[in-house]
């Protein structure tokens, strides 16, 4: 993808029950292709990192960037209790975002790592607008990613793995040396990029401010899931998926194939695409082939 995202054409609030979600619009309105709506990961991060996904508006498609509740430039609730924070609440605020947009009849969801299971959540509805789906670098179910977890975290130096569990089993995560311990992980399975993307540090920063979702649906790392989501899974609803649908993996990424193949086996129109060369971030890693990937699919759903 473009290093440098195109300007945005609109950007503002939309108001969301009594809260409101920041949206960013790139590229003008064209009624003959479907907009991208752009779902970012966490649950907890931002719109940031994946911004260059706007340069799409550059090969003809309206690109929309946003803000999930509680993150970045929406609105902040540091106070919420862990049963706030549902799978519920962000499928329905998606589902606000598309009608207050005017786009909720012609659009194409692109999730990425948690985005992409909240899309899949969302296509499996079937609603009536929805002409394509991309899910990259996600599980179909925290069942298995937990299960994968264990075994990435068994290639880890052993002495880093030590300090992992130690601090885990100490109620010690915030430490500054499970941070660092966390850092080798991420730089195998996360991101392979040094330096990382300013994009991917600046979402990372917010999270940090403001950790709010991630812990309470996650947990304090990738790797250690022991927030309300560890035992969601997507697995019985793929069937129901009726657009097609693009999933994107990277060979070293924290998704592995095992969790992603169920979205392969049970999505009845699905293409599947392995970046050799990429972890959790293709479009950083492989930027050009990611761009080139994504505008082919979005040209097929024409045909």
């Amino acid at each position: 993808m473009a290093a440098v995202a195109p300007r945005a054409r609109a950007k503002g609030w939309i108001p969301f029950r009594e809260y409101r979600t920041w949206y960013r619009v790139t590229g003008a309105a064209d009624t003959r292709r479907p907009t991208v709506v752009t779902v970012h990961g966490g649950p907890g991060s931002t719109h940031d990192y994946l911004l260059r996904t706007a340069a799409l508006s550059e090969d003809g498609w309206p690109v929309v960037h946003y803000d999930q509740l509680g993150n970045g430039a929406s609105t902040h609730l540091p106070d919420a209790g862990a049963d706030f924070w549902t799978v519920e609440l962000f499928l329905d605020e998606l589902d606000n975002l598309l009608r207050r947009l005017g786009i909720a009849d012609n659009y194409v969801l692109l999730g990425q790592s948690w985005g992409g299971m909240l899309a899949a959540r969302h296509a499996a509805d079937r609603p009536a607008g929805l002409r394509g789906l991309v899910v990259a670098n996600s599980p179909a179910s925290y069942r298995l990613w937990r299960q994968e977890m264990d075994v990435l975290r068994a290639a880890l130096p052993p002495e880093v793995e030590r300090t992992l569990r130690a601090h885990e089993a100490a109620g010690t995560t915030d430490s500054a040396e499970y941070t660092d311990a966390v850092q080798v992980f991420n730089d195998r399975h996360v991101c392979r990029l040094r330096p990382w993307p300013k994009e991917y540090l600046a979402t990372t920063m917010e999270t940090a401010n403001d950790p709010t979702v991630y812990h309470s649906m996650n947990g304090p790392s990738e790797f250690h899931v022991i927030g309300t989501l560890k035992d969601w899974s997507l697995e019985d609803r793929l069937p129901d998926i009726a657009v097609p649908t693009l999933v994107i993996s990277g060979a070293h990424d924290e998704a592995t194939p095992v969790t992603v193949r169920p979205f392969n086996d049970l999505v009845p129109d699905v293409r599947w695409e392995i970046f050799e060369d990429s972890s959790h971030m293709p479009h950083f890693e492989e930027p050009e082939r990611f761009r080139a990937t994504l505008v082919e699919f979005l040209k097929g759903l024409a045909d």
